[in-house]
């Protein structure tokens, strides 16, 4: 099958499911893997919040698939106390949530083997063959082409048969191929959706209509005008529960592989034909493939990677990251830093910086547009950078630095403004978690908002170099105190090009 295969997709305007968005047909929707922190934090939540909107018919199935023997009555009081935990609108929905917890069904199968009992799953689906059927698989990715080839061997695979693919694809360019080939040799392209949910939030689509939708910001959106873009995610916390895959993983395959390069790709892709699945996807892979190669003299020179230490955060010790894994050795990075340029007309000679690590001193997901000086000075004030913000959590919203004539200050004395955008303040509702967006785009097969497979794959080619590149030590390993900003070095890596992180105050 052809890297690029695939349909158009419907126009992005269509993937808007406010509060006011019609009503979905019934539908199965398979959850494998249903037993997992991913299903109980946001999967059911998720859907729980559009069944009390309306937008969920009364006879769709949620299926759980777990290998767990539970019994449909515990797996419903397993979801409810997830719904009560990580749902806002549960409590003061009683009679919504006993009304939805009647779609949640159970079935305890191993799904990643053809051998195993598959009547109850069978039997469940066949009831309404004819409906969209979903297969969304949250379990390892090594196991994404084992229950592909499941799925299809009992015949579950119909001309509305979706399946999900959760994040990450592979570990390296040669898995992703192979879970790609492997998962394509029983669904069509249009039929696989590749999620990742950064690209669901409702900040990260906003990219789009920032640029498209304001003519005035796009004829800035240059080399001529941007002097550099950084991108950072960083968080507070350590790994916790998640210590032994992460070991595997690491911040560069775990945030930057996908999340940040995608949102570097809407930052930086041309304005597509139309705001369709191919159009879109078109464009973000050309700049995917536009990055400039990583060879050893730029990972040694251009990256920065490092492990958190105890530290101490409001006053109490926090352990470090081998005594979160319990181990008293790795090699894996929890903080990296990268400089990356892009090799188009419109980005010649802009750095960009990806920034991400766990136990940082603030938790914070944003973009930074910083803007270049006037060529002279007229005024005696340096006045600071323009920069736009984009902040994509926490406080959702945009922001746009500017100087201006300080109206209490004798002559004329510059000072520093923001116009500041908080969306959730704006447009007064509540913020839909990424995947309520996702999850029923999956159910209109509406792939806008997905990866595609030549996506996954220049990502790989990209990131791969790097990942041996550390192997081979040619960027040593660094430490930062948990609760710090990270290594020195990653703001040595600014400063050489006359810049700084911009930082939450």
């Amino acid at each position: 099958m052809a890297e690029n295969a695939g349909k158009a997709g419907t126009a992005w305007a269509e993937t808007d499911t406010g509060p006011n968005e019609s009503h979905q047909a019934s539908f199965d929707f398979v959850i494998v893997g249903a037993t997992g922190d991913l299903t109980m934090r946001k999967l059911l939540p998720a859907f729980f919040e559009r069944f009390r909107m309306g937008q969920i018919a009364d006879d769709t199935k949620i299926i759980g698939v777990a290998r767990s023997d539970l019994s449909v009555e515990v797996y419903r009081e397993r979801a409810r106390s997830a719904l009560s935990e990580f749902s806002a609108s549960f409590a003061s929905d009683n009679k919504d949530a006993e009304k939805f917890l009647e779609l949640v069904h159970y079935v305890s199968l191993d799904a990643s083997d053809t051998s195993a009992e598959w009547r109850p799953l069978e039997t469940l689906l066949s009831v309404n063959p004819q409906r969209v059927r979903v297969f969304y698989v949250a379990t390892a990715p090594k196991l994404y082409v084992a229950t592909a080839d499941a799925i299809a061997d009992h015949g579950l695979i119909t001309a509305t048969t979706r399946i999900v693919l959760e994040k990450p694809i592979g570990t390296d360019f040669v898995s992703a191929r192979a879970i790609n080939d492997g998962v394509g040799r029983h669904f069509a392209e249009e039929q696989i959706f590749r999620i990742d949910h950064y690209i669901g939030k409702q900040t990260v689509q906003n990219i789009l209509a920032l640029r498209f939708a304001n003519p005035i910001l796009e004829r800035v959106w240059n080399a001529d005008s941007i002097a550099h873009v950084q991108i950072t995610a960083t968080e507070t916390v350590g790994v916790g529960k998640r210590g032994p895959y992460y070991d595997t993983a690491g911040a560069l395959r775990d945030m930057v592989q996908n999340h940040l390069l995608q949102v570097l790709s809407l930052v930086a892709m041309e304005p597509p034909t139309a705001l369709s699945a191919m159009d879109l996807r078109d464009e973000k892979l050309k700049i995917l493939r536009a990055l400039k190669p990583m060879d050893k003299v730029s990972i040694a020179s251009d990256t920065v990677r490092a492990q958190y230490v105890a530290g101490m955060v409001d006053g109490k010790r926090v352990d470090g990251y081998l005594e979160d894994l319990g181990s008293d050795a790795s090699n894996t990075e929890t903080f990296l830093a990268i400089r990356a340029e892009i090799r188009t007309t419109r980005w010649a000679g802009v750095p960009f910086y990806l920034r991400t690590g766990k136990r940082m001193a603030h938790k914070e997901s944003e973009v930074v547009i910083e803007f270049r000086p006037q060529p002279w000075a007229i005024f005696k004030d340096t006045p600071e950078p323009n920069r736009l913000v984009l902040r994509i959590q926490p406080d959702e919203g945009v922001s746009l630095s500017l100087s201006s004539k300080d109206p209490l200050a004798e002559g004329f004395r510059l000072r520093d403004v923001n116009l500041d955008v908080s969306y959730i303040k704006t447009f007064g509702t509540r913020y839909p978690d990424s995947y309520e967006d996702l999850l029923m785009a999956v159910v209109r097969g509406d792939q806008v908002l997905f990866i595609r497979r030549d996506e996954v794959q220049a990502s790989w080619r990209w990131i791969e170099p790097v990942l041996d590149g550390w192997a081979e030590n040619v960027r040593p390993m660094e430490t930062y105190p948990a609760g710090s900003r990270g290594p020195a070095s990653a703001d040595e890596l600014l400063r050489d090009d006359g810049f700084v992180w911009k930082e939450k105050t």
